[in-house]
């Protein structure tokens, strides 16, 4: 057993920062690069890319970013963790392999997470009995299943563990959750049980902590943010040790920084009842958590409670849910808001008049709206945007919304100074469909691809 293993964040969603993972490598020692690119919306964009070409699916920076880094991978013994497979791992390790081979990595191996795919069994579990009722409305998944585009199971740090005792080097997985990258090395190294519940947890919370990046290390701070060098932010590293108890830190030189602050704030992001984070390993108690600054960008996290795990993993499904556009002008003159405003009415008049029926028809204002909505204060802004959606069922429908922005320009209020992107186009709606799935009817698979 090691008395140490150092994991660093390399990307906290799909888009972020480039240079990240490059930095976590080459500025000091690491032993583990985890980098998580996906997120529900993710899933349905990477699972409308696979629709139109079954090669794509995954998260393509992927493989910009291995080709960067690979050198280091090669020199020192670093292993790389990423869910960026997305709907599609096993195409996107494939073009790892490729990238390996050009870069003559001779006896790289690298794993392979798959069986998170439910769509080739859906049917069979469906008429098994199991209903797959939505998280929040209790929809059964039958009554959308003929516009069912993809369900796949959230695994989590144990598929990942295996495929590391199999020798892999980097391993690729699909839908795991954000967590499991950071746990799976700790579980691996310090050999924790599945029954280590307070170890468990700990590595969970790790994991949450890494999950999205420099927000951990100085990013979206809302305290002195403005003292803050963000031009080079240092992305956080858990330094984790066999007692579940784990430093919080980041590379000497970097931008950035990490206090008990910036790790509470990120500790607090997006998970619920905090007495109740569940995962595929078990529940983690939030509440149980405590911290200690030790300076010098270091935050000591220890004191992790955990339970054991429901018998269900969740699910992500998507389906096809019609069709939407967007359409934007921007005012620039006095009284801007109103114009923007008296455009609107005429919008949505002519609508009404063509007899068109959306489902859904929603309309910002871009500089006084958009973010508070009804909560805005009421302001006289110089410059305001314009922004009308819908939605509808047919593609008729949502085209001929888009054919009638445009002509506001000549045939509506003055003062349009901005029409960017021409004509909007109607783009297929992905719906998030949430449900669980019971752990004993699904099993994942892990295979070791060699270079």
């Amino acid at each position: 057993m090691r008395s140490s293993i150092r994991i660093a964040s390399g990307q906290g969603f799909w888009g972020d920062w480039l240079l990240a993972p490059v930095l976590q490598v080459a500025r000091g020692p690491i032993d583990y690069l985890v980098m998580d690119y996906l997120a529900e919306v993710t899933m349905s964009i990477l699972q409308k890319q696979r629709l139109r070409d079954p090669q794509l699916g995954y998260a393509r920076d992927l493989i910009t970013v291995f080709r960067d880094i690979a050198p280091f991978l090669r020199e020192r013994p670093i292993r790389l963790i990423t869910n960026g497979g997305g709907m599609n791992p096993l195409a996107a390790a494939e073009q790892l392999v490729s990238v390996a081979r050009q870069l003559e990595l001779r006896g790289f191996r690298i794993g392979v997470v798959l069986g998170d795919d439910l769509m080739p069994r859906i049917d069979e579990l469906l008429e098994s009995g199991y209903e797959f009722p939505h998280l929040e409305t209790g929809q059964p998944l039958r009554e959308i299943r003929d516009r069912l585009l993809s369900a796949n199971v959230y695994f989590g740090a144990l598929p990942i563990v295996e495929a590391l005792r199999q020798g892999a080097q980097v391993v690729v997985t699909g839908r795991t959750t954000d967590t499991g990258l950071t746990l799976a090395p700790m579980i691996y190294e310090f050999g924790w049980s599945e029954q280590d519940y307070d170890l468990l947890a700990a590595g969970v919370i790790a994991g949450h902590i890494l999950e999205c990046g420099a927000q951990a290390s100085g990013g979206n701070f809302l305290g002195n943010w403005e003292a803050i060098d963000l031009v080079e932010p240092g992305f956080p590293i858990v330094e984790a040790y066999p007692d579940g108890t784990f430093v919080v830190t980041k590379h000497e030189g970097t931008g950035g920084i990490v206090t008990r602050e910036t790790v509470t704030e990120q500790l607090l992001y997006e998970i619920g009842d905090p007495r109740e984070y569940i995962t595929p390993e078990c529940i983690a108690d939030f509440t149980s958590i405590q911290l200690e600054d030790l300076g010098a960008n270091r935050v000591r996290v220890f004191g992790a409670r955990g339970r054991p795990p429901t018998p269900y993993y969740k699910v992500s499904a998507t389906y096809s849910a019609g069709y939407m556009a967007v359409g934007t002008l921007v005012y620039s003159a006095p009284n801007a808001l109103e114009r923007a405003r008296q455009a609107d009415f005429i919008l949505r008049e002519r609508l009404r008049r063509l007899g068109l029926t959306f489902e859904e028809i929603r309309t910002e204002f871009v500089g006084y709206n958009a973010c508070h909505g009804p909560l805005a204060k009421p302001i006289d802004p110089n410059e305001v945007m314009l922004r009308v959606a819908v939605r509808a069922a047919d593609y008729v429908t949502v085209d001929r919304f888009t054919r009638e922005i445009a002509p506001l320009i000549l045939t509506g209020p003055p003062g349009v100074t901005g029409f960017s992107g021409g004509r909007p186009k109607p783009s297929e709606v992905v719906a998030y469909f949430p449900t669980l799935i019971p752990k004993e009817l699904v099993q994942p698979e892990i295979h070791i691809l060699e270079v």
